[in-house]
């Protein structure tokens, strides 16, 4: 799917994009509450600083993605492929990382589902 078209449809109050093809996409800084990309293609993909709170990534690849300073706080990433992506300051309190592949993933200051920040 074209980015633009993605973020005029969730402009318009469509949630719902499971299984799109999101790959290199440049969607840093993009406010994406309580969407919806389970099982989507956002390989590659910029999503630094993006604001994705409350978002259901379930089984989405996100391998060696960026995700550096994003705000995942309550996301649904269980199963997420998340090989290689780069978490560098994101906000992972209360998001769900239940059988994500998490090898290789940078967490370098990140906010764990916990609330403790990593080393």
């Amino acid at each position: 799917m074209d980015v633009n078209n993605f973020l005029q449809r969730y402009a318009s109050g469509e949630r719902d994009f499971d299984q799109v093809d999101l790959s290199r996409a440049n969607l840093g800084g993009a406010i994406l509450h309580k969407v919806n990309l389970s099982g989507a293609n956002l390989s590659q993909a910029n999503l630094n600083k993006a604001h994705l709170e409350d978002a259901n990534l379930s089984n989405a690849d996100l391998s060696t993605t960026y995700l550096t300073a994003a705000n995942l706080e309550g996301a649904n990433l269980s199963g997420a492929n998340l090989h290689k992506a780069d978490l560098d300051r994101a906000n992972l309190r209360s998001a769900n990382l239940t059988n994500a592949n998490l090898e290789g993933a940078n967490f370098r200051n990140a906010t764990l589902p916990d609330g403790t920040v990593s080393d």
